[in-house]
């Protein structure tokens, strides 16, 4: 599912709005991966920003660990706590805690949430329609611009099989 804009005023801009209005989008694979969020960057007219208000449930991950080649992302732990996977570390983040996760950084993350209290944050990132998404402990990478999936181990050299 994917969220509304808000349509433009009479002057052709956005408006404030609370977030309340902005509808939640829940999802979940399994029983390991699942969060909901509000898409409030999206709602208020933004494409290039991402703005995500997100809740993980206990005993849940947040995505697959990954890592963009095209797109920085952050994160600012409002409420709860929560477990960042951060290549072969963890940390302990709660309420106040922020982090940035710069483009082409090649260290995969994750959050995961092992208390037993549902975890808010917010999830700021670039909107690249061309970013590459990699996502080390599953052999996978993401191209956006094909909207297409791939195994990483399945590299070859530029010029293999031409004579």
């Amino acid at each position: 599912m994917e969220s509304k804009t808000r349509p433009l005023n009479e002057e052709g801009a956005q408006e404030p709005f609370r977030i309340e209005d902005v509808p939640w989008e829940e999802w979940s694979k399994g029983e390991k991966l699942g969060s909901r969020d509000r898409s409030l960057g999206k709602f208020g007219g933004g494409s290039h920003v991402g703005v995500q208000l997100e809740e993980l449930p206990p005993g849940k991950q947040s995505n697959l660990v990954h890592y963009h080649m095209l797109e920085e992302e952050h994160v600012f732990v409002l409420d709860g706590e929560v477990t960042l996977i951060l290549g072969s570390k963890e940390y302990e983040l709660r309420a106040g805690h922020y982090v940035c996760f710069p483009a082409g950084q090649k260290v995969g993350h994750a959050l995961i949430n092992r208390g037993s209290q549902t975890c808010r944050y917010l999830v700021i990132g670039e909107n690249n329609p061309s970013d590459v998404c990699v996502y080390p402990e599953t052999d996978r990478v993401g191209v956006r611009l094909l909207k297409d999936g791939f195994h990483l181990s399945a590299r070859m050299d530029y010029w293999e099989g031409i004579e």
